[in-house]
């Protein structure tokens, strides 16, 4: 019984240690909890336990601490096409001056759905998501264009789309 709860405490203060960038390390009873979300985030908690040796409490709580930790998130992911969105992007962006500001006024943006900071040719790589060509012209020639410190911009427009894939979180 005592090697349970030293076994169970261990768990607990592994999910509760940082990792090199800061953020928590998770064993693989989390990771394991992960996987079953991203294959099905609606999969019951009860068939995540079973799939992963803990009741459906302790599924319940890791999950919660995992949301609560900012680890994952629970969203529905959409199709843009199917909902009327027919244009997407990739938008390269060179800077003059402060990268982050620039970085913020983009992720303010509802077009804007991955804003990273990179190395590299361009200083900021921006996914856009527009209803067709008329929406993400005004998007990069009128809005982004105009957002101080913005030099150029560099467009490349998805044709297909042939992968899409949110499983990296836990390889």
């Amino acid at each position: 019984m005592q090697s349970e709860v030293v076994a169970s405490r261990s768990a607990d203060q592994r999910d509760s240690r940082e990792s090199r960038n800061g953020g928590p390390t998770l064993d693989a009873v989390s990771l394991a909890i992960v996987e079953q979300l991203q294959e099905d985030g609606r999969r019951p908690y009860a068939a995540i336990g079973k799939a992963v040796g803990l009741s459906e409490a302790a599924v319940r709580q890791r999950v919660q601490k995992l949301l609560d930790q900012g680890v994952m998130q629970i969203v529905a992911v959409t199709d843009p096409l199917t909902v009327g969105f027919r244009r997407q992007a990739m938008v390269g962006i060179n800077v003059e001056g402060d990268t982050e500001s620039v970085a913020d006024a983009l992720a303010a943006m509802s077009e804007c759905e991955y804003v990273v900071m990179t190395a590299g040719s361009f200083d900021l790589m921006v996914e856009i998501v527009c209803e067709d060509d008329d929406h993400l012209l005004n998007v990069i020639s009128k809005r982004i264009r105009s957002i101080p410190g913005v030099r150029s911009t560099e467009s490349f427009v998805y044709l297909k789309l042939k992968k899409q894939t949110y499983m990296w979180g836990t390889r």
